[in-house]
């Protein structure tokens, strides 16, 4: 039953991935400006080392989390990503399918 509880959770994570990723694009451009190029391979590369250092050691878990975050700020200032706007409903449809499913998975029970 835990288990179930826990796939449970999971799928509504994933539920709200889905409402909140479908009003985000992710661009491969070309630009005139070189800083541009280097900011989007600095990104892959930083958020791929982020990565593995939060998975594969717990003493460079912190480390992971900086460079994770250096990384998703090189996209933005890249310009690789275009933010739709999006309705106040699935806004909170996505909030609350995040936060059920993170409570389901930690506590195995709902208390909204």
């Amino acid at each position: 039953m835990r288990l179930l509880i826990k796939l449970l959770g999971l799928a509504f994570l994933l539920v709200s991935v889905y409402f909140l990723g479908q009003n985000i694009i992710f661009t491969t451009q070309t630009s005139a400006y070189w800083w541009r190029d280097i900011s989007a391979a600095g990104s892959v590369i930083a958020v791929a080392s982020g990565v593995a250092m939060i998975m594969l050691s717990r003493s460079t878990r912190s480390l992971g989390w900086v460079f994770l975050g250096f990384g998703i700020l090189l996209v933005f200032v890249s310009g690789g990503v275009v933010l739709r706007p999006t309705s106040l409903w699935t806004f909170f449809l996505a909030l609350l399918s995040f936060v059920a499913g993170l409570q389901l998975i930690t506590t195995g029970q709902l208390s909204l």
